[in-house]
C-alpha cells in the first residue's frame, strides 16, 4: 500500500479552483474530502483516477513508493454508473473486457455474493434497488483489486438507512486499501474517515475527528458533536463563498 501526496494548484481550464493544495493521504486509511460545491472535489477524484478532462494540477500527485499510479486506482462514482444493458456479472467484469482480458466470472459471482447479491447475478440495473446497484458498483471496485480506491459521492442517492448500511459494508470490504472519499455529508465523512480535509480556494484545512475507530457509531455523543462542529464549519465556508 502507498501514501499519496498531492501538491500544487488545481485548475479547470483557465480558472483556478484551489491554490497551494497540500494533501497527505496515508496508506491503508480513509481520507475524507469535503468542501463547497464547485471547489474541485470531484475534479481531484478524476485526476487521481487518471480520467481525462479539462482540468490539471500544476504540481504533482506523488505516490510514496515512487511507482506510477496507472493501473493501481479504482473509482466508484455517484449512483454507480452501471451499464443499463448489462447484467450484474457483466457490470462487475467490465474492466477486464475493456482491457481485452478474459473475465473471471467465478470471482465476479463470489464478490456479488459477498456484497449480498447472491441469486441476482443476471439482473440488469433497472431491476435492482438503489442500494443493490451500489452493491454492484462496490463489487466492481473489488473486482479490480486496486490498492487505491476513489469514492466520489458513492452513496449520496440512497435513503438514510441504506446509506448507513452501504457505509458499513464499504468500510469492511475496503479494509487495508488507501481510500479517498469525496462527500458533501459530514456524518459520512466522520463515520468513515481516519482523517478529513475541508477544501477551499486557498488550500485544504484538516478537520477534527473523534479518536474512536471507523466506522464510527452514528449515535455516539462524540460522533454527533463532531457532526455539529463540522456542519457549522461548512456553513461558514458556504456563506463566505456566496458572499465572495
Amino acid at each position: 500500500m502507498t501514501t499519496l501526496r498531492l501538491r500544487g494548484d488545481l485548475w479547470m481550464g483557465t480558472a483556478p479552483l484551489i491554490r497551494d493544495l497540500a494533501l497527505d493521504l496515508p496508506a491503508s486509511r480513509w481520507s475524507g474530502l469535503l468542501g463547497p460545491s464547485g471547489v474541485g472535489k470531484s475534479t481531484l477524484a478524476r485526476l487521481v483516477a487518471g480520467l481525462p478532462g479539462p482540468y490539471r494540477l500544476e504540481g504533482a500527485i506523488c505516490p510514496e513508493d515512487g511507482k506510477p499510479l496507472q493501473g493501481r486506482v479504482a473509482m466508484m462514482a455517484q449512483e454507480g454508473q452501471l451499464l443499463p444493458w448489462a447484467d450484474c456479472v457483466q457490470n462487475v467484469t467490465i474492466g477486464a473486457r475493456l482491457r481485452g482480458v478474459r473475465p473471471d466470472v467465478t470471482r465476479a459471482r463470489a464478490l456479488l455474493a459477498q456484497v449480498g447479491l447472491k441469486g441476482l447475478e443476471r439482473r440488469r440495473p433497472a431491476a435492482l434497488s438503489g442500494g443493490q446497484r451500489q452493491r454492484v458498483a462496490l463489487a466492481r471496485v473489488l473486482m479490480e483489486d486496486c490498492p487505491i480506491v476513489v469514492l466520489d459521492e458513492p452513496f449520496s442517492a440512497l435513503d438514510t438507512l441504506t446509506r448507513l448500511a452501504m457505509q458499513d459494508l464499504a468500510a469492511s470490504l475496503l479494509q487495508g486499501r488507501t481510500v479517498i472519499l469525496i462527500t458533501h455529508d459530514p456524518l459520512e465523512a466522520i463515520r468513515l474517515s481516519d482523517q478529513a480535509y475541508l477544501l477551499g480556494p486557498d488550500g485544504a484545512e484538516v478537520l477534527n475527528l473523534p479518536a474512536s475507530p471507523v466506522p464510527r457509531d452514528y449515535t455516539a455523543p462524540e460522533t454527533l458533536a463532531a457532526q455539529a462542529q463540522m456542519l457549522a464549519r461548512l456553513h461558514r465556508v458556504e456563506s463566505e463563498t456566496c458572499a465572495g
